[in-house]
């Protein structure tokens, strides 16, 4: 079967469309976590899933244990669930691993069979074709705000939507990172209403104008002093680090130049922001926000930056770059002031 993505296995699940074989993949666990728990809560019923759902490990299965798991009739029930985590431990040939190929030629029509693919691993054909295919890639753009908002409301609380955006901005595009600090907001939370940007900047400590964003703006607006300055606050924070700082960059110039290479081939305006949106669609880059705002943000850079000047920035954040993953004697906070400042200089000599 083709690869789905997790929006639609959720409509496919609203709409009672259940199917005998998934496949589950990626390195984000929460996600395919989130996928398990959505096919056992429309597959089952709770008065009767405790008799109905079995999780196993892979590694704890042999060829007779998996044949009980996969044909064992359901009870008081039109199907069971079976979730089979870790399947990579399977070798490849190996007795469960040929038993459960042949499986999927037939698989039983009274059972749901779920297989979690540890993260880190390629996914295996054989298990691809014969289910439902779900790669757990963590969202991106618009997609990333609307997963963050329905998190928020399974734990109990609603975020404005410029909290919803702040929070990505502060903590990034790691779907784990951002359920603990919904974890902490949901904890934190004394009233009905919902939660604004300063009760996220309370609770998850980072300030408003003091983001990894924030820094990226500064590079990108010229303001050297500042950008330079936001290093000694943002380096500190959870979850950055300076090769997240430099890729978030990099992935701002390489936008911008997009932008800019547009602009210098004579597209009026909205003809270059339709082909930037175009662009988005086609590469989905990670941690960027709500794509109409993203698309504004690198044709208002282009005012500030010659196609030359672009070019020498995105080599200036490679080197950059590398030198922080390839030596352990660099300083990141020195590694990317000189950076910074060095972009400083090539447009003075412009």
């Amino acid at each position: 079967m083709a690869r789905a993505s997790l929006a639609t296995v959720r409509r496919a699940l609203a709409r009672g469309e259940i199917h005998p074989v998934y496949y589950l993949t990626g390195d984000e666990d929460l996600l395919k976590d989130e996928v398990v728990g959505a096919i056992v809560e429309a597959a089952l019923d709770p008065a009767n899933r405790d008799f109905n759902l079995d999780v196993r490990a892979a590694g704890d299965l042999d060829v007779e244990k998996l044949n009980s798991l996969v044909e064992t009739p359901p009870m008081l029930a039109e199907r069971r669930v079976a979730v089979v985590r870790n399947v990579e431990q399977w070798r490849k040939n190996s007795k469960p691993w040929r038993f459960l190929r042949d499986y999927l030629d037939n698989p039983s029509p009274t059972t749901t069979l779920v297989l979690v693919h540890g993260p880190g691993q390629s996914a295996e054909a054989a298990f691809a074709n014969a289910g439902v295919h779900i790669a757990a890639e963590v969202p991106k753009g618009d997609a990333l705000r609307t997963w963050v908002t329905d998190r928020a409301i399974a734990v109990g609380i609603a975020l404005e939507d410029e909290a919803a955006d702040f929070l990505i901005a502060s903590v990034g595009a790691s779907p784990s990172h951002l359920a603990v600090e919904l974890q902490k907001l949901a904890a934190a939370a004394v009233t009905d209403a919902p939660i604004s940007v300063e009760v996220v900047e309370q609770y998850v400590g980072v300030r408003r104008g003091e983001t990894v964003t924030d820094w990226v703006d500064a590079v990108m607006q010229r303001d050297t002093a500042r950008a330079v300055s936001l290093l000694d606050i943002v380096l500190p924070q959870p979850g950055v680090s300076g090769v997240r700082m430099l890729m978030t960059l990099g992935t701002e110039l390489i936008g911008t130049r997009l932008a800019r290479a547009l602009r210098d081939a004579g597209r009026p305006p909205r003809a270059v922001g339709s082909a930037l949106f175009e662009s988005l669609k086609a590469s989905r880059p990670m941690g960027l926000g709500p794509w109409g705002a993203v698309v504004e943000r690198w044709s208002t850079h282009t005012r500030s930056w010659t196609g030359p000047q672009l070019d020498d920035a995105i080599r200036a954040v490679y080197e950059a770059d590398q030198q922080l993953k390839n030596t352990t004697l660099s300083d990141e906070r020195d590694t990317i002031s000189t950076m910074v400042l060095q972009l400083s200089a090539t447009r003075e000599a412009a």
